[in-house]
């Protein structure tokens, strides 16, 4: 994981980094993924959307994305839009810390590298307010370019629209996402007769009661890593838990009473029922501790099922369930909210806007996130779909069978029913702002502040951002 410097870091990509060299060769050549795989080139789901695929047949697009399994899928059936459109895409791999920097710099140049990109949606705000990416309501709207019976732009999940959307209007269609769950030790619970969590106080009283660091096992992990989407994944839920806001008015209140409250409940818990470590650890540190049977409980991104359920590695397989994210003293349950999204580079030409648009309506379509889901031919299925149709499916809940107890109820209760789209400030500023949380926030986990005084000093680093 970058240190510090990239405050932009997300859940769901950090494996990414252990792969970006071997990655290396395929973004600087450009060289296009391997061909797909077997399992079939009929197109005719696509050809039954009434419009011409074809219409911009010829145009080559560029595409960054991350190095991980969610967009390999998508790579291996890049031969089958090719044959359906006539359009060559040439994906690039980009670790996760370098895409966004990589992408704002296109965007604010001007130079129209990419047509698209594997988007952050903190990020919008900062690329509407430059006018760098194309509201696409005129694209959904097109009656030329999106057929809306075949399309269904409101089956795809309404959190992840609204994260991609500023003022109601949408500027990315989001392709993979996720949602924070408790993941806890359902053979270790049993034994105590212990349920999951449904508040805060509950959260750590279960933690209590199965903390025992002499046998090597910790009650609770949360994931302490600095970074926009390292603690700052985390405390955002923790603060609006107990009734936090981001805003007094029009300005960025961050050290509120609420807010030193919302911090210490953070570092109490990880003192208290953590390992040492994690104050240095981010999602893949956890879910391996896990996996090896050192973690009673811990509250991170859905994604993670896939390492703490492989059974190569992991040692609890057969014993993990899933719960939602515990109310807070407000009485709100609030998750994060999160996606990879794709949006259109305003830089474009026409020709290579529509293009674009035809990709991003194939890649986020039912059809495509089946086929790179429960239909893949290969090992890794597809948990962070972005339909509810497919979420509600049976093949997808055959897929993901093995993921333990209660994962899909969990994880689709959360996304309909606990995310926030105001989990963080949704404003330009975001990258900086999110990097001054995130130090403020480990300075006051590792002991080295106290939570009053870590808010006031990022409070004041906050003001001077946002006066420019």
């Amino acid at each position: 994981m970058p240190p510090i410097q990239d405050p932009s870091q997300q859940p769901g990509r950090r494996r990414a980094l252990k792969q970006a060299a071997s990655f290396g060769v395929l973004a600087a050549t450009g060289a296009h993924w391997l061909p797909a795989l077997a399992q079939g080139d009929d197109l005719a789901a696509y050809k039954s959307a009434k419009i011409d695929w074809r219409q911009v047949e010829g145009e080559s697009i560029s595409v960054a994305v991350i190095p991980a399994s969610y967009f390999d899928n998508l790579g291996t059936l890049l031969p089958q839009f090719e044959a359906l459109t006539g359009i060559k895409v040439r994906m690039e791999k980009v670790p996760p810390g370098q895409i966004r920097q990589k992408a704002t710099l296109d965007l604010s140049s001007k130079t129209g590298t990419y047509a698209t990109h594997a988007a952050d949606p903190m990020y919008y705000p900062l690329y509407v307010a430059n006018k760098w990416v194309d509201p696409l309501d005129k694209y959904l709207n097109d009656a030329s370019l999106t057929d809306p019976a075949w399309f269904k732009y409101d089956d795809i999940l309404k959190a992840w629209r609204e994260a991609d959307s500023i003022d109601g209007k949408p500027y990315g269609i989001p392709y993979d996402g996720e949602v924070t769950v408790q993941v806890y030790r359902k053979d270790l619970y049993d034994a105590k007769g212990l349920k999951p969590a449904e508040t805060y106080d509950q959260l750590l009283s279960n933690a209590k009661a199965l903390n025992d660091p002499a046998n090597r096992v910790y009650g609770l992990a949360l994931r302490g890593f600095a970074g926009a989407g390292q603690n700052m994944y985390i405390y955002p839920s923790i603060l609006r838990g107990f009734g936090g806001e981001w805003f007094d008015g029009k300005k960025i209140v961050v050290n509120s009473p609420t807010a030193v409250k919302a911090l210490q409940w953070y570092v109490d818990a990880l003192t208290q029922y953590a390992p040492p470590a994690v104050r240095n650890w981010n999602w893949p540190d956890i879910a391996d501790a896990f996996s090896q049977g050192t973690l009673a409980c811990y509250v991170d991104a859905h994604s993670s099922a896939a390492v703490i359920t492989n059974p190569e590695k992991s040692k609890v397989v057969g014993k993990v369930a899933y719960a939602r994210w515990p109310k807070g003293p407000s009485g709100k349950r609030v998750t994060s909210i999160w996606n990879w999204g794709f949006p259109i580079n305003a830089a474009l030409s026409e020709k290579a806007k529509k293009a674009t648009w035809l990709f991003i309506a194939w890649a986020s379509s039912a059809e495509t996130q089946a086929r790179t889901s429960w239909k893949f031919a290969g090992p890794a299925k597809r948990s962070g779909v972005n339909r509810l149709s497919v979420w509600r499916s049976p093949e997808f809940a055959a897929a993901m069978k093995d993921a333990g107890d209660n994962f899909i109820q969990a994880a689709l209760s959360s996304l309909e029913e606990d995310t926030d789209v105001e989990w963080r400030p949704r404003v330009p500023q975001w990258p900086a702002i999110g990097g001054t949380m995130a130090t403020g926030i480990q300075a006051a986990l590792v002991g080295e502040k106290k939570p009053k005084e870590a808010l006031d000093e990022a409070q004041a680093r906050i003001d001077q951002i946002l006066k420019g």
